[in-house]
């Protein structure tokens, strides 16, 4: 790290936990983000600031107006620009040093294999069972840490499928895939605009600790948060040896 760098980074490095070679970690890592909505906001927006070196962003739709409410990356003046292009605007405005690629288009599994395979952890911010099906399955062939979010109306949720460890529970563990493909989505049924930030700062706080390996992460555990009565619980959460994706 040169001279700015150590000073951008300073109370990063003041950590114990973290100290330089915990920073030098991050600034020589790839973190892939699916999504750059709510919950992709915060992610983004934290992992560049906390200067992990190589950010990709896929996101295939435009910025609207009723995305403003929430999606704190993206300004009036983002309206009608691709998501990931508005994401990697702002980013650069954080934090010029780290290098944003941006995917604009809906990726194959083809192309999503590569772009996992790139990347040393995957942060699922999509909104879909099809996307987060898509994504877990890669992840777990490639053996790549996976952090999971999600949020609606005033209920969010979060946790880690760690492929680099064999008894990681996956995303098909927790929600069976059984082609049932209705879903809860903000668009039909709104969404509290602190959740998604509450949500994908915890996102970006356990991609950070994957990266850097430290502290102990939520593999094997799914946080829920009420945000109405401020109140969050853990459940937690086994490998299904009958899953389909991960399964014996």
């Amino acid at each position: 790290m040169n001279d700015n760098q150590l000073l951008r980074y300073s109370r990063h490095i003041l950590l114990p936990q973290v100290e330089y070679a915990g920073q030098e970690k991050l600034t020589q890592s790839h973190a892939l983000i699916v999504g750059a909505g709510g919950l992709g906001s915060p992610v983004a927006m934290y992992l560049a600031a906390s200067g992990v070196g190589t950010l990709t962003i896929c996101d295939f739709d435009a910025v609207d107006l009723t995305n403003l409410q929430r999606q704190i990356i993206h300004t009036t003046q983002s309206v009608g620009i691709n998501k990931a292009v508005s994401a990697q605007q702002t980013l650069y405005e954080i934090n010029p040093e780290v290098d944003v690629q941006t995917i604009e288009e809906k990726s194959t599994e083809e192309q999503l294999t590569a772009l996992v395979g790139a990347a040393d952890v995957v942060i699922d911010c999509s909104d879909n069972f099809a996307t987060r099906y898509a994504i877990n399955r890669v992840c777990f062939e490639q053996k790549k840490p996976l952090v999971s979010g999600a949020a609606v109306r005033f209920e969010g949720q979060i946790t880690v499928f760690d492929f680099r460890d064999e008894a990681s529970p996956c995303y098909h563990c927790l929600f069976p895939d059984n082609g049932d493909d209705q879903e809860l989505r903000c668009a039909d049924n709104g969404v509290f605009s602190p959740l998604v930030g509450m949500i994908g700062t915890a996102q970006a706080a356990e991609a950070l600790k994957c990266l850097m390996n430290v502290g102990e992460s939520l593999q094997g555990r799914l946080l829920l948060l009420d945000a109405l009565t401020a109140e969050w619980r853990t459940i937690k959460l086994a490998r299904d040896p009958a899953c389909l994706v991960c399964g014996q």
